[in-house]
């Protein structure tokens, strides 16, 4: 038995999956039909994302205050997996949105004896639905989100990172990254869900930066990148 396995923890998260599979099939309908209409790729849309965010990411990500934009459970799983793997003790999340990823992560701390995640959520909704979420699971007391940029709000994690989850806006994954870096441990777990800005992919999988990555074949299709600080 792991904490993922306990009633509060299983019986929030089956729920909150049913949530966001209905909250967001609507919008990715939308978004597929959109792409299929304009004829453009994949690689053209999140293109022309990243561009916007980079003239205002703080409006468009507002944009998405009322969906989960959320992790398979899955992915949620490998997350625990990892985390438990590395015997993590502090992790840190850029973009926690509802707190679906955050409850899987805090279930390995809780699992391993204790510690302290850190996320980071820009809408305040959101911030005070994943702090729910999280005392609906049990699992409040080791978990601390920040409301507002990551940028500011992640500059001090007070100590050395075991665990780094990137999955807020893609035009911030390299800098939130470079801002955490320094506090990485030898032997830290990078996930990038989603990790389809290009400046991201091209320094974690270059070795000269302090990296081994690759992609996850974990939710193939979806952009998932696992990267090990070997610095």
């Amino acid at each position: 038995m792991t904490s993922l396995d306990s009633v509060r923890v299983s019986e929030t998260l089956d729920q909150l999956h049913a949530d966001a599979d209905a909250t967001d099939c609507d919008f990715m309908a939308r978004m597929m039909a959109r792409f299929e209409a304009s004829g453009e790729t994949v690689e053209d849309a999140v293109g022309k994302l990243i561009a916007e965010e980079r003239a205002d990411y703080r409006t468009t990500y507002r944009g998405h205050a009322d969906h989960f934009l959320a992790i398979s459970s899955a992915y949620g799983r490998f997350l625990y997996a990892i985390a438990r793997a590395r015997r993590a003790t502090r992790i840190v999340e850029f973009g926690t949105s509802m707190g679906i990823s955050t409850i899987y992560l805090a279930a390995a701390l809780r699992d391993n004896g204790g510690g302290k995640l850190i996320g980071s959520e820009l809408e305040p909704t959101k911030v005070a639905r994943a702090r729910a979420n999280l005392d609906a699971a049990g699992l409040a007391d080791l978990a601390e989100i920040r409301e507002g940029d990551a940028l500011e709000t992640l500059k001090e994690v007070g100590g050395e990172v075991d665990v780094l989850l990137i999955d807020g806006a893609f035009s911030l994954y390299l800098p939130v990254l470079k801002l955490i870096e320094p506090r990485l441990a030898s032997g830290a777990a990078i996930l990038g869900e989603n990790a389809f800005a290009q400046d991201y992919l091209d320094y974690v999988r270059n070795s000269a930066n302090g990296y081994l990555s690759q992609p996850l074949a974990v939710d193939e299709g979806r952009g998932n990148e696992f990267t090990v600080r070997v610095a």
